[in-house]
Order: structure tokens, then sequence, then C-alpha cells
């Protein structure tokens, strides 16, 4: 993992996760926003949503799964990283996951935890080639200190964290960071 990026992430534990153009708008102007996930856009316009956060001093991770028009393919990976200057990328697709570190972005390995299957099949490959994991729902603090245990990886817990009780709760459970598209969340 780039030093910076994890900098970027630690230094402020509450990143943006942007779902439209008015989001962006908002953590744009915000100075406490340093970290955005793009959860976004066209193939044909996520260069310029990603030129925007760059120019406003921001990093740019873009979530590969939620870009209309990229594939689940890894030459979806070799197009962000050609075409955009994103800092890093997030996605639910393994291989995905591993193209970009072997391209030299930063990698978010986002995990939704719905039963115990999934923790059941979570593997050493994961910390491969993930530098960070996101868990869905953040609401599991229990979960999130068991899985940085397991994983050994830095966690970023996200989804559904709506009040600083949650945010308090992900970080003591061990997460360096919450992400959330809650704009509320991003002024606390």
């Amino acid at each position: 993992m780039k030093q910076e990026f994890y900098d970027a992430v630690a230094s402020n534990p509450i990143i943006a996760a942007v779902k439209d153009e008015a989001g962006l708008e908002k953590c744009l102007k915000s100075s406490d926003i340093s970290v955005v996930f793009v959860l976004y856009g066209e193939v044909s316009s996520i260069s310029g949503i990603v030129e925007r956060i760059k120019k406003a001093g921001k990093t740019a991770v873009v979530h590969m799964d939620l870009v209309a028009g990229l594939s689940s393919k890894v030459e979806a990976v070799d197009f962000i990283a050609k075409y955009t200057d994103a800092d890093g990328v997030i996605s639910t697709h393994i291989e995905q996951v591993k193209r970009a570190k072997d391209l030299g972005l930063s990698t978010i390995y986002r995990i939704f935890l719905l039963d115990s299957k999934v923790l059941d099949k979570l593997n050493s490959r994961i910390t491969e080639v993930a530098d960070i994991v996101e868990v869905l729902p953040g609401l599991m603090p229990k979960m999130i200190t068991m899985l940085s245990k397991k994983l050994k990886l830095p966690i970023i817990a996200g989804g559904l964290i709506s009040d600083k009780e949650d945010v308090m709760a992900a970080l003591k459970a061990g997460a360096i960071a919450i992400s959330s598209t809650n704009e509320k969340v991003w002024k606390m």
C-alpha cells in the first residue's frame, strides 16, 4: 500500500462516500474531507469526476462495481489506471483488487458480512492483494475486531453508520476509518 494513501485514511477517519453529483459538490467544498470514495458515474464521466476530486486536493478511490459501463473483468481496472488519476479502487471482485495492486493502485476489498459463510470463505489471498478491507455493514464492532485480527489488514467500516456513537464504536473496535454517504457523518 502506498504510505500516503494509508496516512490520508488514518489521519482523517471519516471518508466521504459520494453517490451523486450533489454529494460530490458538498464533499469537494468540505475542508474536513480528505478521502473520497466514488460510488457512481459512468465510463464516460469517471475521469472527470476523479479529476475534480484531485483538483480539490483530495484522495480519489473509485468503486469499480458501481461505475456504469465497467465490467467485473480485470480490464476495467486497466481502464481506471490508464484514463483516470484515481489513487485507488474498491471492488468486491478479488481479481480486480489483485490487478489494481499489480498496477500500483491502492486497493480496498469490500466485504458484505451477510452470514457465517462469508466469514468461513475469507482466505489468506485477501491479505496478499488488498491493502485495506471495507466491511459492510459497519455497525458490527464484534465482527470488526474479529476481522482485523484474522486478516491483519486495516479495516474501514461502512454502511448504515449514522451518528457519532456508530463512528466511535467502529473505531474503538479496530477500524482505522469509516465510510459514509451520510453528509452529517462527514462533519463529525
